[in-house]
């Protein structure tokens, strides 16, 4: 099938499953921590971690889910990236210990503003260093007979210094969306303001990262230029700009979230499309990262007993902490749009 076997297919949708949830999800929350930084006032502060607080712990487990299946399910990709991305990987996850620290300690520091700058920082830095991994990817990874054979300064390079500002903008669009949602009163329309202009500048900047990818390997365009996925890409892509302009006058506060996310899962498609069938490009396929069918068979029956357990944990606390996030309620939320 796609000239992949349907277990190696079945392996890597599992892992693009749970990499895309982890970026919808955590994606969103730090893009609201990196807002932090445009909210002067003391209480627009408190408001925006306490709509994070009750999620961004659950929200991270799909990035554990996404590491570990591509160690489980393919080991020769995981043993050429990890050591190409030594210092990117080591930066992020001590980031997201320190916005962890911020949103978990505030409350019990005498100067919110420390733990306030943990978490601005915190999901700046993850966020920039998850684009340098995905850059780094796209632009292939050195390797020779499966080990790594670069020079460890790949994720230096133009292209991947480019993804890291398309993805905080990408995530910065999340986070308004997410606090327009949320939150009601001046922060509301500030994140309504903010997410209009940063709209236009995610977008801006996914097209920057669109043209310099077609030119960083002919398979790109070749992949990239079929008429079903431009037609397909497009048409929702059109659809879902003009819902997000259209939401704003709609009483469903949800809907420009939604919006920009459909956009994120189009420009994620697209990114798979781009790969397929390599596992890191140019020429280690799938097939040949992958292991052998019996651990495939193993991790992929312990993914369909955790995933839906996790989907439930999530979308069971979205429902528990749901409506809006004010000042006057000190427990978090009450019911809302």
């Amino acid at each position: 099938m796609l000239g992949v076997d349907w277990l190696t297919l079945l392996s890597a949708g599992a892992l693009a499953f749970s990499i895309l949830v982890y970026v919808v999800l955590d994606g969103t929350d730090l893009g609201a921590g990196m807002l932090l930084a445009s909210n002067r006032q003391a209480q627009d502060r408190e408001l925006t971690v306490r709509t994070l607080l009750p999620v961004w712990d659950a929200n991270e487990t799909w990035l554990v889910l996404g590491g570990g299946g591509l160690l489980a399910l393919f080991p020769m990709a995981y043993a050429i990236l990890l050591p190409a991305l030594y210092l990117p990987f080591l930066l992020m996850f001590m980031a997201l210990v320190l916005r962890a620290v911020g949103l978990e300690f505030r409350e019990h520091l005498a100067n919110a503003w420390i733990a306030d700058g943990a978490v601005l920082g915190g999901s700046l830095v993850a966020t920039l260093c998850q684009g340098l991994i995905l850059g780094t990817l796209m632009q292939g990874v050195p390797h020779d007979n499966g080990q790594y054979s670069g020079n460890g300064r790949e994720w230096l390079g133009m292209f991947p210094l480019a993804c890291a500002l398309a993805l905080v903008l990408g995530y910065s669009w999340l986070g308004a969306c997410w606090l327009y949602w949320r939150c009601e009163g001046p922060l509301q329309r500030r994140a309504a303001s903010q997410a209009k202009v940063l709209c236009g500048l995610a977008l801006a900047a996914l097209a920057g990262v669109l043209a310099l990818t077609l030119q960083l390997d002919t398979q790109y365009w070749h992949r990239l230029g079929q008429p079903w996925l431009l037609i397909g890409a497009g048409g929702a892509s059109v659809g879902l700009l003009v819902g997000f302009a259209r939401a704003w006058r709609c009483a469903h506060h949800w809907l420009p979230l939604s919006c920009a996310l459909g956009m994120i899962v189009v420009v994620f498609t697209l990114m798979l499309v781009a790969l397929f069938p390599n596992a890191i490009p140019p020429a280690l396929t799938l097939e040949q990262a992958a292991a052998s069918a019996a651990t495939q068979v193993f991790v992929l029956v312990g993914f369909a007993l955790v995933v839906p357990v996790t989907l439930g944990y999530n979308t069971w606390g979205f429902r528990v902490f749901s409506g809006k996030v004010r000042a006057s309620d000190r427990q978090g939320t009450t019911p809302g749009q």
